[in-house]
């Protein structure tokens, strides 16, 4: 079989990918949003003088990061609902992505915190400033600079994920893709303008991101 594009027939289905790309936005937007507060909350809990806190936290981002998102997709989702959580296909794909990627965004924020010069947390010491304005006055804001290029690869990354929705019907990118393919027999299409989709969000964000960190260097003179 030759090489066949129908170029009516990709108009036609274009707004259909254009659609369900906004929903593919909005779950990876959502889902990083999550990512990012539970991540420095993982990143925090693990050092706290509590140490079975500790112990349970690493534990805890040692499993997710062990298994793979789809698992976790499906056990939100359909397992969910046998302890009482029942969502819908939406919600649970967006937690369980956040869920993710906060195991991995905690490693991040860790490495960035014991970035931090141990005079800093001295000279609070000295000060007598209570651990809150500790973290989020001195510590937070000199962990995050150094951070960024890792965080700004997990935004990516959850965007190259979210087609792993469509497992449990999320109408995202890849879902809308399969639903044309089957109903109209032809794959080429969809599938070729998914990739494009993707590529023209995924690199363009990734530029953006280095500006952006590059920028924020410059601001706090580390750069």
């Amino acid at each position: 079989m030759g090489f066949n594009w129908n170029w009516e027939f990709t108009w036609e289905i274009l707004p259909k990918l254009m659609h369900a790309t906004l929903n593919t936005l909005m779950a990876a937007g959502f889902g990083y949003a999550i990512a990012v507060v539970l991540g420095m909350v993982f990143a925090l809990a693990q050092r706290t003088p509590y140490w079975a806190l500790t112990k349970v936290v690493r534990e805890f981002i040692e499993f997710i990061r062990s298994t793979p998102l789809i698992l976790q997709i499906f056990f939100v989702y359909y397992v969910g609902p046998q302890f009482g959580l029942k969502l819908g296909p939406w919600t649970a794909g967006m937690i369980a992505i956040g869920l993710h990627y906060s195991a991995y965004l905690s490693e991040v924020y860790r490495g960035g915190l014991d970035a931090v010069p141990k005079g800093q947390w001295e000279a609070c010491t000295a000060l007598n400033m209570s651990t809150r304005d500790t973290y989020w006055r001195i510590v937070i804001p000199q962990a995050i600079p150094p951070a960024l290029a890792g965080m700004g690869n997990y935004l990516v990354g959850i965007f190259k994920d979210t087609p792993m929705l469509s497992v449990i019907g999320v109408a995202e990118l890849m879902h809308t893709a399969n639903a044309i393919g089957s109903s109209s027999y032809r794959y080429l299409e969809p599938y070729t303008l998914v990739g494009i989709i993707f590529l023209a969000i995924s690199l363009p964000n990734a530029a953006l991101i280095r500006v952006f960190e590059d920028r924020v260097r410059r601001k706090l003179g580390l750069k």
